[in-house]
């Protein structure tokens, strides 16, 4: 008799995986596939931010000296997307997921329209704002979803389909000196996630685990998550900001700054960029794949301390070494470390908390992450006035990336292969 092969949704087919595809039930790969098509939208609109830097400051009159902290303001959004976080402890995952999404849409869609540099700036904080929210809430739902031993491979997929939308981005940026308007008109195209929106709101279901524990919360003041985290772990919530602020750090100036370097200091035209986006980038987004598989496998300890070091090397010989193909390599596995240690943080810092307060542990750490990469490009902005150089201020950077692994070998409890309530009991 043949034995029944075990189901697996078509989509899964779009990327690479490594060794053996986890058996979700029906739900859960329903889930992890409507969570990956908003994922999907997100980074579109991330993507294209660095991809057309350079043609959003000829078209609005951004100075060189402002892209910086122009750019660290956008990345401010992540913090006022803490609220929403917060809020989805108290009346749920589902509802705030279906507003990030609509928010993020109209938003990336009015950015085409924006005539000065703080009309653009102000679009794109409120996308950035709807987009952190949407990715933390997503990596919570999954997180209460899937089995123990699938969790990392999970928020990995999520990562891995998410990013297919840099690719989008990468192949629409290709072809941004003939669509109309240029860059404007690759923004217009951001209202398409409209059109998920109705399927969301028809097909997502609300985590079991939330609505076991809203019961039990349900006369409790909006802000008691937030004092629930730094009551009941605090030690766990700081450690986590000394791993996540200094990645971020160096990471987001690096990858920012990334193709103004492929233009103006390899030599790149948008089509070759576009094109090395696209290609490079899919061999890159297997980071996010290979980082999930090898932190079920071997923990989260391992794989964070040995993304950092691939980020370490790969980024000094990007912004170290000219030449034209030779820089091709280092590019990817940048990538490959960004789009790896991002989905294991993701992870991290959702295991490491109870239900009560995991959508709000979710959004403190990418407001950590957040202020440490706005950081990181505000000291950039002022190593590059120092320097006359965007390579060699991120190049004095790097020595930053050698604190994370002691602070995950030393203090972060290992959470692969364990239940959330074995890792964070309520207290």
């Amino acid at each position: 008799m043949n034995q029944k092969k075990p189901y697996r949704p078509w989509w899964t087919y779009t990327v690479p995986y490594f060794g053996r595809v986890p058996e979700l039930k029906p739900r859960q790969w329903h889930v992890l596939g409507l969570l990956s098509a908003a994922e999907l939208f997100d980074s579109y609109d991330v993507g294209l931010l660095l991809l057309a830097l350079k043609q959003i400051q000829e078209g609005i009159g951004i100075s060189e000296a402002d892209v910086g902290w122009l750019t660290g303001i956008i990345r401010l959004g992540a913090l006022p997307a803490l609220a929403i976080t917060v809020a989805a402890d108290r009346i749920g995952r589902r509802q705030l997921l279906l507003g990030t999404v609509l928010g993020l849409t109209v938003c990336t869609a009015l950015t085409g329209f924006a005539q000065t540099p703080l009309q653009f700036v102000a679009l794109q904080f409120l996308v950035r704002t709807f987009a952190y929210a949407e990715t933390a809430l997503a990596v919570v739902v999954l997180t209460e979803e899937l089995n123990s031993e699938d969790r990392g491979w999970g928020i990995g997929m999520l990562g891995a389909l998410g990013s297919l939308g840099h690719g989008v981005a990468a192949l629409a940026f290709g072809f941004i000196e003939v669509v109309p308007f240029g860059w404007r008109g690759l923004y217009v195209l951001g209202a398409a996630p409209l059109l998920l929106l109705a399927w969301l709101r028809r097909e997502l279901p609300e985590t079991r685990r939330f609505e076991s524990q809203q019961t039990q919360h349900a006369e409790d003041s909006w802000w008691h998550p937030v004092v629930l985290l730094f009551r009941s772990y605090p030690g766990r919530i700081a450690a986590l900001s000394a791993v996540v602020f200094p990645l971020d750090f160096v990471m987001m100036a690096g990858y920012t700054f990334a193709p103004k370097t492929l233009q103006e200091m390899h030599g790149y035209g948008p089509g070759s960029i576009g094109v090395l986006y696209l290609c490079g980038g899919a061999i890159g987004i297997m980071g996010s794949l290979l980082a999930g598989r090898l932190s079920d496998r071997f923990g989260r300890q391992s794989v964070v301390a040995a993304g950092a070091l691939m980020a370490f090397v790969s980024f000094a010989g990007f912004y170290n070494i000219r030449g034209g193909w030779i820089v091709i390599p280092f590019w990817i596995f940048q990538v490959f470390a960004l789009i790896g240690l991002g989905a294991t943080l993701k992870t991290l810092g959702s295991e490491l908390f109870p239900t009560s307060h995991r959508s709000t542990a979710s959004g403190v750490r990418a407001a950590i992450g957040t202020l440490g990469g706005v950081a990181g490009l505000g000291l950039e902005s002022v190593l590059y006035g120092i320097t006359g150089s965007h390579a060699e201020a991120i190049s004095w950077m790097l020595p930053v990336l050698v604190i994370p692994p002691f602070v995950m070998w030393w203090v972060i409890p290992e959470t692969a292969r364990r239940t959330l309530e074995e890792i964070a009991p309520e207290r």
